[in-house]
């Protein structure tokens, strides 16, 4: 079988507010998207900047810690994986989208009073792995909430 990895690191800043809803199991789910800048030269050596969007999806305690402590503004670096979904809206268009599945979200800086974000402390230490050979004591730095395995779920599980 071949190797496969599915992983994203990015760092970026709230584009608006923490947006959290809980499902029907009652679990915690919080999505925000991050703008990402990219500076680079064109052709012609004239500097050019480009945006990106990414949506981040964090469940469990997590996602009530990011809806807490997060704003629009707020720089976070986001450790998780890409998924792809797909759904017909009402009008019976097909729609698709991909977003970030965070297992990680480290708050960074400031950025206009970000609530009091480099205070918080991370979940409670366990022994469950984040990534293979990894454990979120490993994880645990001030500002960091690692996700465990089981605080996961699956797309058909998504409300939005």
């Amino acid at each position: 079988m071949a190797a496969s990895l599915n992983k994203v690191l990015l760092i970026g800043n709230l584009t608006r507010d923490p947006e959290l809803r809980y499902i029907p199991s009652g679990q915690a789910v919080t999505s925000f998207t991050i703008a990402i800048n990219r500076t680079y030269a064109s052709q012609s050596g004239e500097k050019k900047e480009e945006v990106s969007f990414i949506r981040v999806v964090v469940w469990g305690r997590t996602a009530e810690n990011c809806n807490e402590y997060l704003k629009k503004g707020s720089q976070v670096c986001v450790e998780g994986r890409l998924q792809s979904r797909s759904w017909d809206a009402q009008d019976g268009t097909k729609r698709s989208t991909t977003e970030v599945i965070a297992q990680n979200v480290q708050f960074l800086g400031r950025p206009g009073g970000a609530r009091g974000a480099e205070s918080v402390e991370p979940a409670a230490e366990s022994n469950d792995s984040i990534f293979e050979g990894e454990s979120t004591k490993a994880s645990s730095k001030k500002g960091s909430i690692p996700i465990a395995d089981s605080e996961l779920r699956p797309d058909e599980e998504i409300p939005f």
